[in-house]
């Protein structure tokens, strides 16, 4: 092997390691973000937890346009991190992780797989929540239409008078 082939090696490595540096540094990135995209949809759901309760309609519905919002951050950042996690996984299936430090991307990714699960049962926890509430509103609204006090109470008249004379 030649002087020029040596330097040639010498400097794919170094041009590999780089990419792999590049690679691990916006995966980690991107897996914070998305840590953090979760933590923040776990407040709402908390949040929204109590402004079930409340009843307030205005409230809830702001917090589900919220939601809405936070879940299609998560999924627009999910869909960088996919392709991106092939090429860390492709990159240190070679065996030369030793080079650089990947130490936390794991250990983020498992602290974000346990906020997505939280964030799924406690999602599952307002839907059922919600669920609840509107059957109790719907028992409600089916109460005031079968009682026949009500409905004629609201329709019935005082003796008033149903002409006026405006001659004087």
């Amino acid at each position: 092997m030649t002087a020029a082939e040596t330097k040639n090696k010498k400097a794919l490595s170094e041009n590999e390691l780089a990419q792999r540096i590049a690679i691990v540094k916006r995966f980690r990135e991107l897996l914070i973000r998305q840590r953090d995209r979760f933590r923040t949809y776990l407040t709402v759901l908390d949040k929204q937890n109590a402004i079930i309760d409340s009843g307030s309609a205005d409230d809830l519905l702001a917090y589900v346009e919220l939601e809405e919002h936070i879940v299609a951050d998560i999924f627009s950042i999910q869909k960088v991190i996919d392709p991106l996690e092939l090429m860390y996984r492709t990159k240190n299936d070679d065996g030369i992780d030793s080079d650089f430090n990947v130490n936390d991307v794991e250990a983020i990714k498992t602290t974000l797989e346990n906020l997505k699960n939280q964030a799924e049962g406690q999602s599952r926890n307002n839907r059922e929540l919600i669920s609840a509430r509107m059957n109790g509103i719907r028992a409600e609204i089916r109460a005031l239409r079968n009682n026949p006090f009500a409905m004629s109470s609201a329709y019935k008249t005082a003796n008033t008078a149903s002409l006026i004379d405006i001659r004087g």
